[in-house]
């Protein structure tokens, strides 16, 4: 799994009301439409700034605050195949991966706001305009539930959670 695409930084402590504001969930948006609200309380005009590929880049406990799934949806609705941070909270973390959301632990400080760059999920490398950067690979097990497409997508396939591979 490789993507390539502009890096968008954002800082520590990305919740999950910035990814899916909760003032609009009353309306009950489709995650395309909530996808348009991702980061406005933070970064007003960001769904507007996106081309689908570009990748989100933040730093320390991405996705922290609440359990909800709709954060990392809104995510995928935005077309934004992979998020690249620090850490991330347990919880998104989880959800992320549920849903077929790829994810690379990698330390984020030298990406720069706009820059090109290629994320290898499964090597958890990022490649920039100065270098590669390594990151922590995801474990063979859930590296499998993504290359399915998520857990749902796994049980589809094998009729319950596999966790043996054959590569």
């Amino acid at each position: 799994m490789i993507f390539t695409g502009a890096a968008h930084c954002f800082g520590d402590d990305i919740n999950t009301d910035y990814l899916s504001p909760s003032k609009y969930k009353a309306r009950k948006l489709t995650f395309e439409e909530y996808a348009q609200h991702m980061m406005e309380d933070i970064r007003p005009g960001f769904y507007e700034s996106l081309t689908p590929g570009d990748i989100l880049v933040a730093g320390e406990n991405f996705g922290c605050g609440s359990s909800r799934e709709s954060a990392p949806r809104v995510i995928q609705a935005a077309k934004i195949p992979v998020v690249v941070a620090k850490s991330f909270a347990r919880i998104f973390y989880r959800n992320a991966i549920s849903l077929g959301l790829p994810l690379v632990e990698v330390d984020t400080t030298s990406i720069r706001e706009g820059e090109t760059i290629e994320v290898d999920v499964l090597l958890g490398t990022i490649k920039t305009d100065h270098g590669t950067i390594q990151g922590t690979p995801l474990p063979p097990v859930l590296m499998g539930v993504l290359l399915e497409g998520g857990m749902l997508a796994n049980f589809q396939k094998y009729g319950s959670f596999r966790l043996d591979r054959e590569d």
